[in-house]
């Protein structure tokens, strides 16, 4: 079993995103796999094994759908199913900047828009994009 803390990390990214693409909460994915709230976390948080592979990361990930053998691709090197691919913090965009960068698009865009509005619009896509992870 693959012990790389970098490797368990990217497969907890990878669970929490296909969780989050599904609409389910962590209390809701535990339902459906058959496993504890305490269970999705620790699989979420890419929580390393002490010894083997829980038997619960297999059914949470295949009540996401991923097919039988996901997890331990995942964990060797390959992209999670589904498309997502894991991205370096150092990629993400700043909340700063992308604020500077939004509220700038809605001025040229806009007329007759007060700046409290435009401020209000910001923070409005800026909670959105935290909500998705995207910030």
């Amino acid at each position: 079993m693959n012990r790389d803390p970098e490797a368990w990390a990217t497969l907890g990214r990878a669970l929490t995103r296909a969780r989050q693409a599904q609409g389910l909460t962590q209390d809701e994915l535990a339902k459906h796999a058959g496993v504890s709230t305490a269970s999705v976390q620790s699989a979420e948080a890419g929580k390393v094994p002490k010894a083997r592979m829980p038997y619960t990361v297999p059914a949470i990930a295949t009540a996401l759908g991923w097919s039988p053998g996901s997890v331990e691709a995942v964990l060797a090197g390959a992209e999670p199913p589904g498309g997502w691919k894991d991205v370096p913090v150092q990629a993400l965009i700043d909340a700063e900047r992308l604020e500077t960068i939004l509220a700038g698009a809605m001025v040229r865009a806009t007329d007759n828009v007060t700046p409290a509005e435009i401020k209000k619009a910001t923070k409005i896509a800026l909670d959105e994009m935290r909500r998705q992870g995207w910030v």
